[in-house]
């Protein structure tokens, strides 16, 4: 019987995977940042600080196991082409693996993505094909993927199997082996938003899996499709996501969201996820971004809950990426001004619990 792969291709396979895997063991995990919460007594918020990744965001772990997914089912060999839909942070991610692999990145993306993104792609030899719709950014990929001979990684598709769910150094995995120590060592919630859906679902997962009392929480952006299929199954698709919070939020239900591995979904508006945003950034002295805001304002709604409640307990959630990729658009005064508003009317209802 003769194999899918010479021996010259299994090789540089094998050679592909030991380049990630020495990249990982290069980088130390992400720190847990624990936020004292002295207006909550008995409640404490924690910080999963993903923008410390080599390619800055949360979208370096799915970046990670696309690629090792992809080389180990044989659907990546020397030369092929890698073309992505993205909304911006994953297609930076994997434009650094293909610069390690040695191999051609193409990325499809809405042309309102932060030219600060756009220009990590490029800096990464990744080139970028911007498209008018969202929408369209699926197709165009594959049709990218079959004109140039290459492979569509899907990350819309793959992000909730390509991850070890049960373990092997994934998000969940080290959230709660940072949080062993601690007083409350299993958190009352963890708190994330929805992309592609990965992240719900390898740590909903692994909660399942390790039988945990937490509830997992997804922050959805108002204007996203997400919140409405989890209240109605039937919905699985809007015009557009008229969010402003890029990496979050789809107009379609993605198949790698699995709503049965959440717990509860809670909507935000734009305005209040770059509230949220402000606020964290001052508290941490450091700017965060978007969908770090909208992670926030969840967890401010939960606290509130666990106060109403009488309960004490620990929260966890993202800091996904750092403010400065968006430093025309979420830190800009004029662009804030024209685009949300006035965000003071917002911060007391933040600060009264952080």
């Amino acid at each position: 019987m003769k194999s899918t792969l010479s021996s010259s291709s299994k090789k540089w396979v094998y050679d592909a995977i030991a380049r990630i895997e020495a990249d990982y063991n290069r980088s130390a995990d992400t720190h847990l940042i624990r936020l004292e919460l002295p207006k909550a007594p008995g409640i404490t918020l924690y910080l999963k600080d993903e923008s410390s990744h080599p390619t800055g965001s949360l979208k370096h772990r799915l970046a990670r196991s696309l690629f090792l997914y992809a080389l180990c089912n044989g659907w990546i060999k020397q030369n092929t082409p890698i073309v992505e839909a993205s909304s911006g942070s994953t297609a930076v991610s994997e434009a650094y693996f293909a610069k390690l692999l040695g191999l051609r990145f193409i990325a499809v993306m809405p042309y309102k993505t932060s030219m600060a993104k756009i220009d990590a792609i490029k800096f990464y030899g990744g080139e970028c094909h911007l498209v008018s719709s969202p929408k369209t950014v699926y197709d165009e990929a594959a049709r990218l993927a079959k004109e140039t001979g290459g492979f569509y990684l899907d990350q819309f598709t793959y992000a909730e199997r390509a991850t070890d769910w049960r373990g092997n150094n994934n998000i969940a995995e080290s959230i709660f082996a940072q949080m062993a120590y601690e007083e409350y060592s299993v958190p009352r919630y963890v708190v994330v938003g929805a992309g592609t859906g990965g992240t719900s679902a390898t740590i909903g997962r692994f909660i399942r899996y390790k039988q945990l009392a937490t509830e997992l929480c997804v922050a959805d952006p108002q204007g996203s499709v997400f919140h409405r299929h989890f209240n109605d199954r039937t919905l699985l698709e809007i015009e557009t996501c008229t969010s402003l919070i890029e990496g979050i939020g789809r107009p379609r239900v993605e198949k790698s969201f699995i709503p049965e591995l959440i717990d509860c979904m809670i909507a935000v508006t734009d305005h209040q996820s770059l509230t949220a945003m402000q606020v964290i950034s001052q508290k941490l002295n450091r700017r965060c971004g978007g969908s770090t805001g909208t992670n926030i304002w969840a967890c401010i709604q939960l606290i509130k809950k666990m106060i109403a409640d009488g309960e004490q307990g620990s929260i966890v959630t993202l800091l996904c990426d750092s403010g400065e990729r968006y430093t025309t658009t979420y830190y800009n005064d004029a662009w804030i001004e024209d685009k949300i508003g006035d965000c003071n009317s917002l911060k007391a209802e933040i600060e009264a619990i952080i």
